[in-house]
Formats: C-alpha cells, sequence, structure tokens
C-alpha cells in the first residue's frame, strides 16, 4: 500500500495574498508614518491611503476568484465553528491545524479587510482642520467631512490594536504551538506533514490579481480626477 510522502512542504498561498498581505503592511506604515514627523507628507500619506483602497480591494475580489486558500468559502465560517476551534485551541485535543487560515483567522482577515477598506475610503473625504483635503472632499459637507475625519482618526487606534492583535496571535502559535504562520507567508509554503497532498494549490494565476488590481487603480483614478475641487496633484 502506497504511504503519503509527508516530508518537504507544499504550496498553501499564492503570491497575490503574500504580496498584498505584505504590501499593507507597508502601506499602512506609511500612512502613519507621513502623519506622525515633521514636515509635509500630505501627498505621500494620500498616495499610501490609496494604495490601502487598492490592495484591500483587490483582496477582497480574491476573496471570491482566488486559488483555494485564498477564497472565503475556504476559512469563513460560522459562530458554532470558531467557537469549537477556539475551546481547544491550547487544550490537549488533537491538533486542529488547518492548510489555509483557521477559523479564528479567518475572523480577523475579514476584519482586517472591513477597516482597512473603511479607513481608506473615509480618507478620501477626510480634512486636516487646516489646510488639506482628501481627493473627495469636493462631494460632502464641511461637517460631513469632519465626521469622517473623527472616524477616519479612531479607526486607525482600532486598526492598529487589530494589527497587534494579529502580531501577538501569530507569535503565540509560533512558540506555544510550535507552528510557524509567518515563514508560509512570505514562502507560499507548509510543511507537508500539516497539508494533505489534496490541499496543496497548483499555481498562482498571478496575472488574474494584477488585472483586478489595474482595474480596481484605474477606477480610483477616475473617480478622483473627476471629483470637484479635486487636488489633482496627489496623481
Amino acid at each position: 500500500m502506497k504511504t503519503e510522502n509527508l516530508t518537504g512542504t507544499r504550496r498553501v498561498w499564492d503570491l497575490p495574498v503574500r504580496v498584498i498581505h505584505w504590501s499593507l503592511l507597508a502601506a499602512v506604515a506609511g500612512a502613519w508614518a507621513s502623519r506622525e514627523i515633521e514636515g509635509d507628507w500630505f501627498r505621500v500619506h494620500t498616495w499610501c491611503g490609496y494604495a490601502v483602497l487598492v490592495l484591500s480591494a483587490t483582496r477582497l475580489v480574491w476573496g471570491f476568484v482566488g486559488t483555494r486558500h485564498a477564497r472565503f468559502a475556504s476559512f469563513v465560517r460560522g459562530p458554532a465553528a470558531v467557537f469549537r476551534y477556539a475551546r481547544n485551541l491550547f487544550t490537549r485535543q488533537p491538533d486542529s491545524a488547518t492548510a489555509g487560515h483557521n477559523p479564528l483567522g479567518g475572523l480577523m482577515v475579514l476584519a482586517l479587510l472591513a477597516m482597512l477598506l473603511a479607513q481608506a475610503i473615509t480618507g478620501l473625504f477626510a480634512n486636516d482642520q487646516i489646510m488639506e483635503t482628501g481627493p473627495l472632499f469636493g462631494y460632502v459637507t464641511a461637517a460631513l467631512s469632519d465626521r469622517l475625519t473623527t472616524f477616519h482618526k479612531q479607526l486607525f487606534d482600532l486598526l492598529l490594536a487589530a494589527v497587534a492583535l494579529h502580531v501577538v496571535a501569530a507569535l503565540a502559535y509560533l512558540f506555544l504551538k510550535h507552528d510557524n504562520l509567518i515563514l508560509p507567508m512570505i514562502t507560499g509554503r507548509k510543511p507537508a506533514a500539516r497539508v494533505p497532498a489534496t490541499d496543496e494549490i497548483p499555481g498562482s494565476r498571478t496575472w488574474l490579481a494584477v488585472v483586478i488590481a489595474l482595474v480596481l487603480g484605474g477606477i480610483l483614478y477616475a473617480i478622483v480626477r473627476n471629483a470637484p475641487e479635486a487636488s489633482l496633484f496627489v496623481f
């Protein structure tokens, strides 16, 4: 009887998922730094916001048309499954490792995507209450822009907390469960012992993700370009 080879690694994360993951980290860090350091960095902040919006929207679409483990259908679970997974997480129950995102990780993906999209969209209408405004400021009243600006700032604090939780969870898996979730998000591969042969993805279809990102970027460009009183210097 033929036995399955459990040595080596198997591909789980496609290139688009990995590139979007780390690019979002860089864009969020850039958006934060461009508002915290001294000097006029508003243009950089705006471009980082554009990047967050296009990358998040691309990941959202990729969650429906991407490779197996990138799709929401493969990792979004109901409350009962999430509770059951969380209850047995660090007990002596049998290992519940999954090839892609586990039920708790799936919830974090949804939460982060929702916050990133909301953060980027509200930034389009926000203002710094001095002289700078978002590219779509002309579509709303000053009062509404002020409210969106307040939400934009408060949401960023929540986003930072979620990112910190995400990092802590990854480190907990690494040191307490000896399950490295960080390296596979770089290499795209997990140990074969943790991934059944039937769960390995055949390829990345990177070209499709690039097309999606270009289309979404083009839509954003057209919207900003035609906005009333738009700050066209940002493009």
